[in-house]
């Protein structure tokens, strides 16, 4: 009965075998934030391939319920139809459905991480295991007057289109559709940018992360795809967009987490579609970021690379974390050391994350910490050495040595008594 009740309480003894991991063990060692689908060890090769196809199912799923309710409410309130007799919402109702479609991946990003990887959600925001809203937030402020000035000098700048590209009218679309455009953008576009964020810079990034250690291997196939998926309209616009993509990606590395990319993102898309709302006719464009010119290019790209060279400078001098915190996991759960196992088999995760010593416990690398006595006993209820239950009444408890394992003379013998 008292065996049974200590290993409940503590976990079997050395050479039981392995207890079933916990849901949540802690991390065994420091990783970068593409690395974070290794977090709980459960890491194997055919996950980020399930995951993707989760993510890609489920965002095209719950778009389609989407759009498939915005078609049977339109029929009941008797819409009108375009040309492809597909209902509309007009401008705004048309733009917020646009919006909802893309931001429906943020939460299928979080699911396909929580069922297919067996890790927290929140690895997928930082390294932090959650959004460091308050980097955030200095984020925004360093993004700000740079997507500000490039929409200045945007407006400044001639078109490089010819024709009258430069010299459309432009008509004031009337305060109320200006207030009501105006919060919905400020409404929906956060999900948008984030959604965008989490999908390209998160998951793809962690997804291709799990298998390669490069970075440089981790942000690419992201960036291009990220390109590809606002659609192909010109060749600067293309480059524009997979530099921002490339650019965000190592940023998102560097920074440890989502919050620089979330950040400049939001705002480029916010200030650029308020704008848009007070222009009648604007939020109806099928214009996209793949669609700008060379001069468009030229002004953005540069705010691009002056923006991470910022944020990185400010990430430094503020030592924003860009790699996970380890710690040791509770006994009985998570990953045990190497030659923890009877017959000294190797414990560590399948997905490669190193056990915390290679090592035996009690020898080189000196007794094994945590709830263990001092020599890597288990200790009895309450704290109390086993070793100390049956000795004589009277005899002082055993000395110990200094951690490691070593001497205090420092080469394994007993300094000799002065």
């Amino acid at each position: 009965m008292l065996l049974r009740m200590t290993i409940h309480a503590f976990g079997p003894p050395y050479g039981a075998g392995r207890v079933p991991p916990h849901p949540d063990p802690v991390l065994a060692c420091p990783l970068p934030y593409h690395r974070m689908a290794l977090t709980t060890g459960r890491h194997q090769s055919w996950r980020p391939i399930a995951g993707t196809g989760v993510v890609l199912f489920g965002a095209v799923f719950l778009m389609v319920v989407l759009m498939a309710a915005s078609e049977i409410a339109a029929a009941v309130l008797d819409r009108p139809a375009d040309a492809d007799g597909i209902h509309t919402w007009g401008g705004i109702g048309d733009t917020a459905l646009a919006l909802l479609s893309v931001a429906v991946v943020m939460p299928v990003v979080f699911l396909a991480a929580r069922w297919v990887q067996r890790r927290p959600a929140g690895t997928v925001s930082s390294v932090a295991g959650r959004l460091r809203w308050r980097w955030l937030g200095m984020c925004l402020a360093l993004a700000l007057p740079l997507a500000a000035g490039s929409i200045g000098v945007f407006a400044l700048l001639p078109a490089s289109g010819g024709g009258d590209t430069g010299t459309e009218e432009v008509n004031w679309v009337g305060l109320p559709s200006f207030l009501l455009g105006l919060a919905m953008v400020c409404v929906l576009v956060p999900f948008q940018a984030a959604a965008e964020e989490y999908a390209f810079r998160g998951w793809l990034v962690q997804a291709v992360g799990a298998w390669f250690r490069s970075p440089w291997i981790a942000v690419l196939p992201q960036s291009l795809l990220f390109a590809a998926a606002h659609g192909w309209g010109t060749p600067w616009g293309f480059a524009d967009l997979t530099v921002f993509g490339l650019v965000m990606g190592l940023l998102t590395i560097r920074t440890g987490g989502l919050e620089a990319a979330i950040a400049l993102h939001l705002l480029n898309n916010l200030l650029a579609m308020g704008i848009a709302a007070g222009i009648a006719g604007a939020l109806e464009s099928d214009e996209t970021a793949a669609d700008m010119d060379w001069v468009a290019a030229a002004v953005d790209i540069p705010v691009i690379l002056l923006y991470a060279a910022v944020v990185l400078w400010m990430a430094r001098r503020r030592r924003v974390a860009a790699v996970s915190e380890a710690g040791l996991p509770p006994y009985g759960y998570g990953v045990f050391p190497a030659g923890h196992l009877a017959g000294g088999a190797p414990a560590g995760p399948p997905g490669g994350v190193p056990p915390f010593p290679t090592a035996a416990w009690g020898a080189a690398s000196g007794p094994r910490p945590g709830p263990h006595g001092p020599a890597g006993r288990l200790p009895a209820p309450g704290g109390q050495d086993p070793a100390a239950e049956h000795s004589p009444p009277g005899t002082p408890p055993p000395a110990q040595g200094p951690p490691g394992g070593r001497t205090p003379s420092g080469n394994g013998e007993t300094p000799n008594a002065t």
